[in-house]
């Protein structure tokens, strides 16, 4: 970061003591580790391949050659917006802040609360899918282990503890895995997909945009029996949930240099590179499938049904070897958005316990209270809900359901918020990656349209208990609101309200060895 000059350090100061906060996390984030961060998270060797049946079992390979690019640009509207917004108001868990500034306490306390929801639960599901890869390719092939719930939590308490341990240890050590995360992303989803070509019997083109309705039994009962049109729409869940976490960009911006550029630069590059990427690897998996139709009875096992049948086993296990790896390293990118918007929303008194949750250690700069905090509730949240089900499902697949519509949601209030408030007092003044009126609000509506259509589809069978859990939600949150928090939280600091903080901005700052 050499060309990162004392000019760029007092801007970046600048722009966040304008916002009452201190510099207390250490920037040493280069534009390229606030995009890999990002990019880590969205790993599409990780939601790309364990959620892989939601297209293969669906509507066959048009949910690849069709829906992967239609469900990409469903997330990159989204991307586009909050880059916007991001590039004004570059601060740590900047959803929760852009809630607030933009519309008023509520809005910004219900972003959080959304927000929070969604990445702790994302976290538990990111290394549920870990687990799972592991047993399916080291696991029991080589080790013998059965998939019981002792196993499962046991096994994420040692992966989750590990990837909260090097957050621990500073935003330098997690920005250098970050960094090795996104280049190993690259090249292994390339070598996958040259592996996945070298071994097709044929290239049938056409079955990239070949229709199929493989829901029922003829799809192992990935989906229920339904209408094609159906089961194409819900095979757009596979894109939308695997291009999801760009807003890590924004969560890690008071760590990343010239923030005001590099985050809005970080979290739309992150999303269009993921699909890209991401399309060339699917499509040349789903051209190596010796059968769509045996493949969509394969249900779930679908990516190792195809592996066994196609691919050399050495090659295999170097390939599963590295997803593996890029997966334990997406829970890790997790773990630090996870964390920034627990410190964030508790520097202003959000969260129960919050003096500790937003104390930043002074040996590593980082929320470390925060850190172990999330992490153990993301273990705690797949233990809970893995023992408990309703009906035939368990609460952990609902709740999984539901984490798609509370990310999105969270991303849905502030870009809602910054469409009337563009040109008042509330924003009245844009960062250096601007739109443009007209473009920001062409890609709100965008937006607002893309969460109904996400909110339709995760509350569809088997997960048509997600709308009474998100209706319950909202419930809640209204009660606790209105019974609560509406006469105790403040909220960010405003107006006079930041000249005030100067004093505590100071003392902070010397606190951590900034000043």
């Amino acid at each position: 970061m050499s060309d990162y000059t004392d000019i760029d350090k007092k801007q970046d100061l600048q722009v966040l003591h304008s916002m009452g906060y201190a510099q207390e996390l250490e920037r040493r984030m280069s534009q390229f580790s606030n995009f890999a961060v990002s990019f880590s998270i969205i790993c599409i060797l990780s939601g790309g391949i364990n959620s892989l049946a939601q297209a293969t079992s669906g509507a066959g390979g048009a949910a690849i050659g069709i829906g992967w690019p239609l469900g990409c640009f469903i997330s990159l509207v989204f991307a586009v917006a909050m880059a916007q917004i991001g590039s004004a108001y570059p601060t740590a868990g900047g959803l929760y802040h852009w809630g607030s500034i933009l519309g008023n306490r509520f809005t910004g306390w219900l972003t959080a609360w959304f927000n929070l929801l969604g990445l702790v639960t994302v976290l538990g599901a990111i290394n549920v899918g870990t687990y799972y890869f592991f047993m399916g390719s080291f696991g029991a092939p080589y080790f013998g282990l059965e998939d019981t719930t002792t196993t499962r939590i046991v096994f994420l308490a040692i992966i989750t503890g590990a990837q909260a341990l090097v957050n621990h240890m500073g935003i330098g050590l997690t920005a250098k895995l970050t960094d090795f995360s996104g280049y190993l992303i690259f090249a292994t989803s390339i070598l996958l997909a040259i592996v996945c070509l070298a071994a097709a019997d044929s290239y049938e083109i056409s079955r990239l945009f070949t229709f199929s309705n493989y829901s029922g039994e003829t799809g192992g009962n990935v989906w229920p029996q339904t209408s094609g049109t159906w089961v194409f729409l819900l095979g757009l869940l596979l894109p939308i949930y695997t291009i999801t976490g760009y807003d890590a960009s924004a969560h890690t911006s008071e760590e990343t240099v010239k923030a005001a550029h590099s985050v809005p630069r970080g979290m739309v590059s992150s999303v269009l590179w993921s699909a890209l990427f991401g399309y060339i690897m699917l499509c040349s998996f789903v051209l190596m499938i010796p059968n769509m139709d045996e493949a969509a009875k394969q249900g779930w096992n679908v990516f190792f049904w195809a592996m066994d049948a196609q691919v050399n086993p050495v090659i295999k296990d170097i390939l599963y070897l590295a997803i593996f790896i890029s997966q334990w390293l997406c829970g890790l990118a997790t773990v630090t958005s996870v964390s920034r918007m627990i410190f964030a929303f508790s520097r202003d008194g959000g969260l129960p316990a919050s003096k500790a949750l937003a104390k930043v250690s002074p040996n590593y700069r980082t929320p470390v209270a925060a850190i172990w905090t999330g992490s153990i509730l993301a273990v705690l949240f797949v233990w809970g809900s893995s023992l408990v089900s309703i009906g035939d499902t368990p609460v952990y697949t609902i709740v999984v359901s539901c984490t798609v519509i509370f990310l999105f949601f969270s991303f849905a209030i502030p870009i809602t918020l910054g469409f009337f408030a563009w040109g008042t007092s509330k924003w009245d003044k844009m960062g250096p990656w601007n739109l443009g009126e007209g473009t920001f609000k062409l890609f709100a509506i965008l937006s607002l349209i893309a969460m109904v259509l996400i909110f339709v589809l995760g509350i569809q069978p088997p997960n048509d208990w997600a709308l009474y859990i998100t209706v319950g939600f909202l419930i809640v949150t209204g009660i606790v609101w209105f019974g609560f928090e509406s006469r105790r939280f403040r909220g960010p600091p405003i107006g006079e309200e930041v000249a005030r903080r100067q004093a505590e901005i100071v003392a902070a700052e010397k606190a951590v060895g900034e000043a």
